[in-house]
Formats: structure tokens, sequence, C-alpha cells
């Protein structure tokens, strides 16, 4: 160990398991999840997110629980729980203060443990809600008995790349002390180094603006796809031209989900409404891109010109190559259709088939049986462009393909013959 610290992390999804097993090998470490299934899965070396392979898993230190009892006193507190919306598109901030009160009961005086939240809020929930809770719970006091930091995740599911090891921290504490301790802490983690953020609230907002930056700027190929779709024009044809300009930003057109950008805008969003602020642009973005999955299932619908039939969609998660459900727009894409008419199956190899059932109530097919009017390629995992030759032998006669990501053309697997649908 390289310092005689104790971390425990709360929450060991997507964020809080790429971290916790990082942390371990410098520091003893505990992740706490009250998903039992969770737990017993990581015991036996198997990571559902992908994220961790079984080898790092067995290697890793990590001490794992369900327990919070279990967890012996801590330096650090990393909460790394999920923070959804509401089905009205509000802040869902029960999840994290589920994890606040846990935490607040862990607390012991005379310890001064840091709590840090990695969790997306907007603006003041970590000082504001969080910090008060805490204290509620543990009858200790903030600033004095325990101290808060805010270190915005920035986990991206798939990206070997971009790995909590390697990128930049941004990290901000209650107090210099608590600053530079927590600095000390993930300087250990990552080789891309930490910046220190002004405030908790500046490395809040960093968080929330990051993702919004992107939802506005996907929104805006989102709408120009919708315009040139008018004049008969691809918008790949464009985007092609438009990018060899230097400063020209290269975003794509497609379905926004995913846990981050689809729903941190909300987060934003919410808070300057509570401020008496207009958040038009925002807004508006999202209003596009979560409109998107129904504007494609009618453009579609429209382009095959022979009204409601069956339709074969492939993929399921939120992107491609991960197994990651949160919030995917094509749940929406499939209800869309349905809704059209079409009678429609979903198969996604990557995917878990319970959580599938669990999350949008869809069944899906295993391997594809039958003719179909339409095959869309959804979501453009390598193992289904790969073998879509196969795949588009379940085309009926007259029947058209739909690529929404343009995927197919560049690798070489448009049937020959085929009517094929791009935006």
């Amino acid at each position: 160990m390289a310092q005689n610290k104790r971390v425990v992390v709360i929450g060991l999804g997507y964020v809080g398991l790429p971290l916790a097993v990082a942390l371990a090998r410098s520091f003893e470490t505990w992740g706490l999840d009250v998903d039992t299934g969770r737990i017993a899965e990581l015991e036996r070396g198997h990571d559902r997110t992908g994220e961790i392979d079984a080898d790092r898993l067995a290697a890793s230190s990590l001490r794992l629980t369900t327990d919070p009892a279990a967890c012996p006193e801590a330096d650090f507190y990393i909460v790394t729980v999920p923070t959804p919306v509401d089905p009205d598109n509000k802040p869902d901030l029960g999840i994290v203060m589920a994890a606040t009160r846990t935490v607040g009961a862990m607390l012991k005086a005379g310890r001064r443990s840091i709590v840090v939240y990695e969790s997306t809020v907007y603006p003041g929930v970590t000082e504001d809600l969080c910090g008060p809770e805490l204290e509620r719970v543990s009858g200790l006091r903030c600033g004095a008995d325990f101290f808060l930091g805010y270190s915005p995740e920035r986990i991206n599911p798939g990206d070997r790349e971009h790995t909590v090891d390697r990128i930049t921290k941004v990290i901000s504490g209650q107090t210099p002390e608590t600053l530079e301790a927590i600095a000390d802490l993930y300087g250990q983690v990552t080789s891309g180094g930490v910046f220190r953020a002004a405030s908790i609230k500046a490395a809040e907002a960093a968080k929330v603006i990051e993702n919004a930056q992107r939802d506005i700027n996907i929104a805006f190929v989102n709408e120009i796809t919708q315009i040139f779709a008018k004049m008969d024009l691809s918008v790949w044809d464009v985007l092609a031209a438009a990018g060899t300009k230097w400063n020209f930003l290269k975003f794509e057109p497609g379905l926004v989900g995913g846990h981050c950008i689809g729903v941190d805008p909300y987060y934003l969003a919410h808070r300057a409404t509570e401020l008496g602020c207009d958040p038009r642009i925002i807004l508006s973005g999202r209003a596009m891109n979560d409109g998107m999955s129904g504007w494609v299932a009618r453009a579609v619908h429209d382009w095959h010109g022979r009204g409601a039939g069956r339709v074969l969609v492939l993929g399921l998660a939120f992107k491609p190559d991960v197994p990651d459900l949160r919030n995917s727009k094509v749940a929406d894409l499939i209800a869309a259709f349905r809704d059209l008419g079409h009678a429609v199956d979903v198969h996604d190899p990557l995917v878990s088939t319970d959580e599938a059932r669990h999350e949008y109530g869809l069944d899906l097919v295993a391997e594809p049986a039958g003719d179909y009017d339409l095959i869309v390629l959804a979501v453009p995992h390598r193992a289904l462009v790969e073998n879509f030759v196969r795949l588009a032998g379940h085309l009926a006669a007259g029947g058209g393909i739909a690529d929404l990501k343009n995927a197919l053309a560049a690798a070489g697997q448009v049937p020959a013959d085929a009517r094929l649908w791009t935006m």
C-alpha cells in the first residue's frame, strides 16, 4: 500500500467499481453496494458492466460487502451512486440521499473523515443537502468532525482509453486541507493528474455543463439532419464536407441516451428554473434529442412506404459495444415503430435479456427468425456490423434496411441491391 489510508466506495456500478479497483492498488479499499446479486457476481469474478475483467478482479485487494456495519472506520467515503431523473425529468436525489444516510451512520467522532461525492448533481447539492443530512444522521459537525469533497466522475462506458486511471480528475474540498488530502488520494489513482477546482460548487457545475454542452451540440446536428432530410440531402455527406474546416466540431446525429448526456442537463435546468432563469437552450436541446427516436421511426416508415410490417431492430444498448441499457432511446424507437402498427423484434447480443425485460418490458430474440420488412441497425455493435450480411438474409423481398449511424457502408456490409436508408 502506498499510504496507510482506508477508503470505502459506496456504489459499485460503472463508476464505482473501476474507481474502487484503482484505489485498491494503493489503499485499503472496501466496496459497498446494496445489490446482493451484484456483490455475489463480483465475488465470482464477473462484472456485468464489462468494465473490469475477471483477471483484474481476482488480482485486486478490493474487499466487497453489502453490509455497512462490516466496513471498518475509514478516512475517505466516496459516493458513486446514480442520480437519475423522475418521469417528469426532475432530479431524483433519492438514491444519493439514501447513500448519504448510510455514510452518516458510518462516520465516527474523532476520525475527521472526508466524504467525497462523485455522483452528478446540480451546484449546491453536496453542501446544501448532503452535508446537513450527514450531520443529522451522524450527530457530528460538518467542517469540524467530518469534511466534504466533490470529484465529478468521468467514466465513459466501453472507453478503454479514457479510464479512471488515465484521465485528469477534477477535485474540490471544503477546506484547503481537505482539498490537498483529496488531491493526494486521487493522485495515487490517475496518471492524468488532478485539477483543483475553485470550490465544490464549481466542480459540480463543471460536470453538468460537460454533458449539457455535448447534448446541445448533438441537438444541433439532429436538427440539421431533419432539415436536410426535407431537401433530400444526406447529413453524412454534408458533415464530411463541413468537417474539412479546421475548427468545425465533429458531432454526429443519433439517439442520445445513457445515464449522463440524456440526464444531466435536466439537473442544471431544474436548478436554473428554481433561481428564476429560463434555460431555453438547454431544454430546447433536450426536446430535440428526446424527440429523435420518434422522428427516425416516422422517417423510416414513410421512406419504406409499404405500411406496417415486421421490423427487426438490431441493438438496444445506449451506445455501441457496451451492455449498458440505462436510458436507452432505442426503447423509444421501438415504441414509436409499434405505435405506427409494426410488429417489432429486438436482437442485441451484448445486453442482458433479464435487464431488457426488467427495464423496458422487452423480450429479446436470441436469433432472428423469418423474414422482416425492415431491418433497423440502431446500435452498430461490432458483432452486429461484422455479421450484418448474415442478418440481412432475413430481409423480405422488397424490404428495406435503415442504418442510423451510417456504419454499414464503411464496413462493406451493405448487401447488393439493398434498399438503404440513412440520415
